[in-house]
């Protein structure tokens, strides 16, 4: 396995994981569209995730930048920095696959 496939794999699990929140919003007493909005609105940091990776796919150095300025946001937006147990859940990731993505690219051009 390339070294390449790593921190996209990562990122891969990452947006499964984040997207289990998103159920939180169905064992409720709202009717059922309503719910399905909330759970639509909760998967929009999984979205964006993914479309990050998808610009990074080919582009390890853009994906080393992405991905670290997400752990920024990650951090500032969701309020990590107060807790160690979310940092290392939701910012902490974000932050390895962002290494490892600036890795991956550092690697290849000393090919």
């Amino acid at each position: 396995m390339k070294l390449i496939q790593v921190p996209r794999f990562l990122a891969i699990l990452f947006i499964l994981f984040i997207s289990l929140f998103a159920l939180d919003s169905f064992p409720g007493e709202a009717p059922f569209l309503q719910e399905f909005v909330g759970f639509l609105i909760h998967l929009i940091p999984s979205f964006v995730i993914i479309g990050l990776l998808a610009v990074s796919w080919n582009r390890p150095f853009m994906g080393g930048w992405l991905f670290a300025l997400l752990s920024v946001l990650f951090t500032v937006f969701f309020g990590n920095y107060r807790s160690l147990l979310e940092f290392a859940t939701l910012s902490l990731p974000l932050i390895v696959i962002s290494v490892l993505f600036f890795v991956c690219h550092f690697q290849e051009s000393h090919r």
